[in-house]
């Protein structure tokens, strides 16, 4: 998210870097904007019927979802240690001040346009990122695994009774009902998230809007997971990963051991969702809790595959750091396509189509990130979101 500044010292692998996360982020931003909340999750509850579908789900629960959000906040927290270097460790006024102007977009974005905003969990994950600038890239890795392991413990006490109360058959549990509203098939929870995807423009403005006190909440309990991709985003900068220091089959082994050891263990637990049949009860701990270790681990398996083969020279490298650089625009333009498409005020194709032929519209953004993003960057350099929020930062130091 944050780019470095323009110049020769660019590094286009990292630019690339970020362009492929952003797009990664499109292949499950889509299910927000295209079907009922819960069936971002389970595929059961909504245009899931089909053997493709279900298979689509399967495919993004191991290879895509959480995987390239992972990456993403690790670009995010590189490129603040790239910036709190540039300012000087002792001058975190800059660094706030655009944290300040990234939350006020972040808010804005998530009440006109995606529910889903990560700006505002970054804005405040940031704010802690100046304290652990000067940490060595090994005491990173640790605080990377430490916040890991309080998102998966916080988790763990959190739904552990949910998934204890469905197998001993107390359905009927608070905790129980609570995941069947959130992560199941639940009937009146449906009707009210259809209800929301077919709102008005206006109505949706209302709502959000005071929705955001309750927002703030549901973001706290995902600053742990955000700020173990953050950190670890900072200990691969330290470390001189995507500096591209690193050997290449350095990289090559480090992604075939992210590989090994985390791709068998997400398709046991998408296995075990399906066979039980996607019960509310277990794909919540296991789409946002049991899965994360392992997704962060895809991740930065993708990051070492990617900064393996990147070549500066190359033309798909050259394409995808384009989208990189104007990562805040095309993240934010990906919501304003995909409203157009989804939303009542647009084609209104919200609830109307299948997951998998929501899969494939999610190449329209990306299409067009792909096509503008290098005809930008040519002509222009930093894209327009990423001139107001650098003019609108400025003006607050």
């Amino acid at each position: 998210m944050v780019a470095l500044s323009s110049g020769p010292k660019r590094i286009v692998e990292l630019d690339a870097l970020r362009g492929l996360a952003v797009i990664g982020i499109v292949w499950m931003n889509v299910y927000v904007f295209a079907l009922p909340l819960a069936a971002y999750y389970n595929p059961i509850v909504w245009g899931g019927e089909k053997a493709i579908d279900q298979l689509v789900w399967a495919i993004s629960f191991v290879f895509i979802e959480d995987k390239f959000r992972t990456l993403f906040a690790m670009m995010f927290g590189a490129g603040c240690l790239i910036l709190l270097e540039r300012d000087g460790h002792a001058n975190w006024r800059p660094h706030f001040a655009r944290m300040a102007i990234l939350f006020a977009f972040g808010i804005v974005h998530s009440v006109l346009l995606a529910s889903n905003d990560v700006l505002r969990v970054y804005a405040l994950a940031g704010l802690v990122l100046p304290f652990f600038a000067t940490l060595s890239h090994r005491a990173l890795y640790a605080l990377a695994i430490g916040f890991l392991a309080v998102h998966v413990g916080g988790g763990i006490v959190a739904f552990g009774s949910v998934v204890v109360d469905f197998y001993a058959g107390r359905l009927e549990s608070d905790a129980s009902l609570f995941a069947q509203r959130a992560f199941g098939d639940n009937e009146p929870a449906l009707r009210v998230a259809l209800e929301w995807g077919r709102e008005s423009f206006s109505e949706r403005i209302v709502r959000r809007a005071g929705d955001i006190p309750a927002q703030i909440w549901t973001i706290a309990g995902s600053l742990p997971i955000n700020l173990a991709g953050m950190t670890l985003g900072m200990a691969l900068w330290k470390d001189r990963m995507l500096a591209r220091e690193w050997r290449m089959f350095r990289m090559q082994r480090l992604a075939a051991l992210c590989a090994l050891v985390s791709i068998p263990a997400l398709l046991a637990l998408a296995w075990w969702v399906s066979d039980e049949g996607f019960p509310g009860a277990l794909v919540g701990p296991v789409a946002l809790i049991l899965s994360a270790p392992f997704d962060t681990l895809l991740a930065l398996g993708y990051a070492a595959l990617a900064m393996a083969f990147f070549s500066a020279s190359g033309s798909i490298t050259q394409l995808l750091a384009s989208v990189g650089r104007l990562s805040l625009t095309n993240y934010v333009m990906s919501s304003v396509v995909l409203a157009a498409i989804f939303a009542s005020w647009g084609f209104g194709l919200f609830g109307n189509v299948s997951r998998s032929q929501a899969f494939v519209i999610s190449f329209v953004p990306i299409a067009a990130m792909l096509v503008w993003s290098p005809l930008w960057d040519v002509r222009f350099g930093r894209g327009p979101l990423e001139r107001l929020w650098r003019r609108a930062a400025k003006a607050l130091t």
